[in-house]
């Protein structure tokens, strides 16, 4: 079993996808590409990452598509589709011809209204992807989880990864209603969570480890060691923190009582299930 970063992004300034990332992000306002990421994966034994769109564009999943084909630590590519755009399954096989495309991202996140995923297009959208039994990741805030629980209860067999455990609002150590909405969905057994970009939502380097223990351990509980998964949100996290204090701040929370199985499930065996990973094979 090989460990894995679940959850991380690459990028190429100039390509001009990223309007987010600006001169006032001069942390992120830079390229960031395999070889930066390299020492981070040594030093941590592991094996390689799952690289997620950052951009809400068909070019840029395509030029990830094509790093991944030049760079074996990329496991798979999580990319970009516009379930909005009657066209969208023709450019879903489009990517999934590509081997290491394995999902792509609901951008919930960026929507006015979260509800839009509740719309009969979009639902029936999701339908289609879900009779396929395509790894989905969903990029959303804590206060649009009502949005997503509608939705798991209307399309059960939705395989799901929730990122960044929802975003809740770690900054001003608020638990509920969040704490309450992913035990919800957590009653759903085929939604995911990654451990993953929490640091930018606790106060930016002024942080301490027991800002993040419990909603850690909540959602280790609420999920269990099967549908968890570590990722870095490198490099994003740089905004808070490096990649080896987003490390230690997992591990710091991990119950003592687990072992090694189920620290091997999350640092990378969920994250070769859930996406289907074909490790050990031409790709």
């Amino acid at each position: 079993m090989q460990r894995i970063d679940a959850h991380q992004h690459y990028w190429l300034i100039e390509r001009g996808d990223y309007g987010w990332i600006t001169p006032k992000l001069p942390i992120l306002c830079r390229d960031f590409l395999p070889e930066h990421l390299a020492p981070h994966l040594a030093a941590h034994s592991l094996s390689g990452s799952i690289v997620v769109q950052a951009a809400p564009t068909l070019e840029e999943t395509e030029y990830l598509l094509s790093l991944a084909q030049e760079d074996e630590s990329i496991l798979g590519v999580v990319g970009w589709l516009d379930l909005n755009d009657p066209n969208h399954y023709c450019y879903f096989e489009q990517f999934q011809a590509q081997p290491k495309f394995v999902g792509f991202r609901v951008m919930i996140q960026e929507m006015a209204d979260a509800r839009e995923i509740l719309a009969p297009h979009f639902m029936e959208a999701l339908q289609k992807y879900v009779s396929l039994d395509i790894p989905i990741d969903l990029l959303l805030r804590s206060d649009q989880l009502e949005s997503l629980i509608s939705l798991v209860d209307r399309v059960p067999d939705l395989r799901g990864v929730i990122d960044h455990i929802a975003k809740p609002r770690i900054a001003e150590g608020q638990l509920e209603p969040w704490h309450s909405q992913m035990k919800r969905l957590a009653e759903h057994p085929n939604i995911h969570v990654k451990l993953s970009g929490m640091v930018t939502e606790a106060k930016h380097h002024g942080w301490e480890q027991k800002d993040f223990t419990t909603y850690i351990q909540s959602i280790l509980e609420m999920f269990g060691a099967e549908r968890v998964m570590f990722g870095s949100d490198w490099p994003v996290c740089l905004l808070s923190a490096d990649y080896d204090q987003v490390m230690e701040i997992l591990l710091n929370a991990i119950p003592q009582h687990w072992g090694e199985t189920e620290r091997a499930q999350l640092f990378g065996g969920n994250a070769e299930r859930f996406y289907k990973l074909k490790l050990g094979e031409s790709q």
